[in-house]
């Protein structure tokens, strides 16, 4: 159903002229969800599909993250590799860091947070879980996720998993 709907509302977005859709944008639209969602199941056949994207908790989550705990961390990132650039106080190096995170989404989730605040990329992520991670100014051989990446896996859990 999930499949079904996104195809659905993505045909329509991609159509849309700013007034009314044509009935036959919507046919159209109707019948090419359908053929996705039947080859996604196919070319998936043991994957349940979730409606938990759908949730509008889940994305308030999302939106109180991205605008809040995240754009906190971006700031502080910002202004302190603005403030080693000056100084010339860098020492990088790629430290290893297991956030404990089990699914793919969750991952995804703060292997990009990660890599969009300056100072840190995720070079890595190996089959147990493990982040390696390149970090401007490496300040423990073991760091704690705190010092790493402050609460961004912490959310990551919360949102993701």
């Amino acid at each position: 159903m999930f499949i079904f709907v996104v195809s659905f509302l993505m045909y329509l977005l991609l159509v849309w002229s700013g007034g009314a859709i044509p009935m036959i944008e919507v046919l159209i639209a109707l019948i090419l969800a359908s053929v996705i969602t039947v080859a996604f199941r196919s070319w998936h056949k043991g994957r349940k599909i979730s409606m938990r994207g759908l949730d509008p908790k889940r994305w308030f989550g999302f939106f109180h993250y991205l605008f809040g705990p995240f754009a906190v961390g971006l700031a502080k990132a910002n202004i302190d590799v603005a403030k080693r650039v000056i100084t010339g106080d860098i020492r990088p190096g790629i430290v290893k860091v297991n956030p404990g995170l089990t699914t793919d989404v969750a991952r995804t989730m703060l292997a990009d947070s990660i890599t969009l605040t300056p100072g840190t990329l995720t070079v890595d992520v190996d089959e147990e879980g493990a982040f390696y991670i390149h970090w401007i100014y490496v300040e423990d051989e073991n760091p704690t996720e705190e010092q790493l990446y402050g609460t961004f896996g912490h959310w990551a859990r919360r949102l993701a998993e």
